[in-house]
């Protein structure tokens, strides 16, 4: 009897320890969600990523821990990515103490002027950054708007590019936010 529950046991114990090993990332965090090699890669990107605020400030997504948290990546010209700051808007106003957006526009064709006259002509409740340190470069796909969503303990939920509309972000946003809240 014995010899047939040690390797039951054994086989077990190895399956338990490789699927623990497929959630962890290039940095040794287990993520609690099984992930494609783009999104490892996406994840290990932006949770060590910073960015700059209008005011020259450093940003990361560890500031904004607890919350969920929404990386989009626009630049002024992109209509699409213009459309649904109102909708994030919305949510933010919904869900102060839950929600986050970094609007980080990417500078591949914009200023920093740009970005500042944007910001002072839309007055967003969204944290408006810079990327100096070119993240989008490393984590976007085939372009923008390009967005990725976090949840509250700094791991990754999605990463989608393109725009489903001002509602259609607004609902799909919303589902996240109220799928991963803490509150």
């Amino acid at each position: 009897m014995l010899k047939r529950i040690f390797p039951a046991l054994w086989v077990g114990l190895f399956l338990i320890s490789c699927s623990t090993n497929k959630k962890q990332d290039t940095e040794g965090r287990t993520h609690p969600r099984e992930l494609t090699e783009t999104e490892k890669q996406i994840d290990a990107v932006i949770s060590k990523a910073t960015f700059q605020d209008l005011n020259g400030e450093t940003v990361s997504i560890e500031d904004f821990a607890g919350k969920v948290i929404l990386i989009d990546f626009w630049e002024t010209w992109c209509g699409p990515c213009l459309q649904v700051f109102p909708a994030m808007d919305s949510l933010l106003t919904e869900y102060p103490n839950d929600f986050a957006v970094l609007a980080v526009n990417t500078q591949q064709s914009d200023e920093p002027s740009d970005v500042e006259q944007f910001a002072n002509e839309n007055p967003y409740q969204m944290n408006v950054l810079l990327d100096v340190n070119e993240i989008g470069n490393q984590v976007i796909t085939l372009g923008i708007p390009f967005k990725v969503f976090v949840d509250p303990d700094g791991y990754l939920i999605k990463a989608e590019l393109g725009s489903a509309g001002t509602e259609g972000d607004y609902l799909k946003a919303k589902e996240i936010i109220e799928s991963y809240k803490k509150s």
